[in-house]
């Protein structure tokens, strides 16, 4: 695994890349427009992604509370290591309901996301695959667009989100250990979220050493240290949700 140090902001690239070249640097082209498709109903579907070249196993959460007269919130959420989307949902879907966000939950393409392991490629596939869906349904917020993610999650979330900073208006992170950011796009609000406790990803290992380090960037960030360990809490994800839709 990378460490917090490990992933220092590079150079932008350069516009004329294709598709795939972006891809290899993380960099995402679904854009929120005008739905093409009918919208979804109120309830989990499993996003059948074959036909854009993508393994099945990404969940989109519609829920009941959903206001058909304005643009939706959406949350991407990314799960941790060894763990799929659908773990991610169940800390999440009470908020969703209480607030109208859409939730879109992919698994990663291997056991981690792709950067852990090697570079930036299928997984920025997937994931852009699977908005273009979601923006194919549902018209959302761009000023409530978020990437957010647990663990490993959370650090691809925080090196995506900062990478496409003109396509995520905010990142929640819950227990991060590293950026690997290709660039710095823009500059999305940030909420780190840790336990003081943490055995997997220690504290003062990561966030301790990433947040400041991205405050002296210029980032907007909101932190929070709890009492716990390696885990998603019901307040903390209150706390990620009040700071999301209110900023």
């Amino acid at each position: 695994m990378r460490t917090p140090e490990s992933g220092q902001p590079a150079e932008s690239v350069q516009p004329q890349l294709g598709r795939s070249e972006t891809h290899g640097h993380g960099i995402l082209s679904a854009r929120p427009a005008a739905p093409s498709e009918p919208p979804l109903a109120p309830e989990e579907h499993q996003l059948d992604l074959r036909s854009r070249g993508v393994r099945p196993g990404c969940l989109l959460y519609v829920p009941a509370s959903r206001r058909e007269d304005r643009p939706a919130p959406l949350l991407l959420l990314l799960h941790g290591a060894g763990s799929k989307g659908s773990a991610m949902l169940p800390a999440f879907r009470a908020q969703a309901e209480r607030t109208g966000t859409l939730l879109l939950a992919p698994n990663a393409q291997g056991v981690t996301w792709d950067v852990i392991q090697s570079e930036y490629g299928r997984d920025v596939h997937h994931l852009d695959a699977a908005l273009e869906t979601a923006f194919s349904h549902f018209a959302v917020a761009p000023e409530h667009l978020a990437v957010g993610g647990f663990s490993d999650g959370a650090s691809y979330a925080l090196s995506i989100g900062i990478i496409n900073g003109a396509l995520f208006s905010h990142v929640l992170a819950f227990a991060p250990g590293f950026l690997a950011p290709t660039r710095m796009e823009d500059s999305p609000r940030l909420f780190i979220a840790h336990g003081i406790d943490d055995q997997v990803l220690p504290i003062d290992h990561c966030s301790r050493r990433m947040v400041p380090r991205l405050k002296e960037t210029g980032f907007e960030l909101e932190y929070h240290e709890f009492a716990g360990g390696h885990v998603v809490s019901d307040e903390v994800v209150d706390e990620a949700f009040a700071w999301f839709l209110g900023s």
